[in-house]
């Protein structure tokens, strides 16, 4: 008999993943498009005042990277999806998001550029934080209610702040206030995860 010929690309037992498979690459092919959507919506809330229906566009893909975001976390834990590799690069997205449109809105004149710097750094101190720790003792720092909880206001605040309606409500516009909201849940989220593993990493120091 002649030689099996080699398995061609569109060869359906060549093409045809696992389940498993699939689902992996699907959920990792939500978080690039999160990663993906950040520097448009960057883009065009920077040229917002110039071009038409700029903040409009960006929040609405906005909503859409932030949509991606629930469903990447949800979708993963239904079908058992969950790996240190795949948290990792979601968490990674969220704070490319987060930390680049807050810069595009204090560009824009629409953020304070003192509550950008506490919710960035925050993103920093905690990913040092999450870092020190796994070092230390292999301990996985998983989010807590807080850490959901700062996510979902942050990104309700940066979509107000997008479309940012005319009227001021007392002195502030609607979305300064969530902003403010949004800072201080940073804070406090940041105070539990210090409260939960900072000691553990003081202990280890002495």
């Amino acid at each position: 008999m002649g030689k099996p010929a080699e398995p061609r690309c569109y060869d359906a037992a060549y093409v045809v993943s696992t389940p498993d498979a699939r689902a992996a690459a699907f959920l990792q092919g939500i978080t690039y498009l999160r990663v993906a959507l950040t520097p448009v919506v960057m883009a065009l809330i920077i040229a917002g005042h110039r071009v038409r229906y700029a903040f409009v566009i960006a929040a609405v893909l906005f909503a859409i990277a932030a949509a991606t975001d629930f469903f990447d976390g949800r979708l993963a834990r239904r079908w058992k999806q969950t790996t240190t590799l795949g948290t990792f690069l979601d968490t990674t997205a969220d704070k490319l998001l987060v930390s680049g449109v807050l810069v595009a809105l204090v560009s824009a004149g629409r953020a304070s550029a003192w509550i950008a710097f506490i919710i960035i750094g925050r993103e920093v101190i905690i990913l040092g934080l999450r870092g020190a720790v796994s070092a230390a003792d292999g301990t996985v720092v998983a989010p807590s209610i807080w850490g959901k909880l700062k996510a979902n206001v942050q990104f309700l605040a940066i979509f107000l702040a997008i479309l940012r309606v005319s009227t001021r409500w007392g002195p502030l516009y609607l979305d300064q206030y969530a902003m403010l909201a949004a800072a201080a849940v940073t804070v406090g989220s940041a105070i539990e995860y210090f409260a939960r593993f900072g000691g553990r990493l003081g202990r280890r120091a002495r």
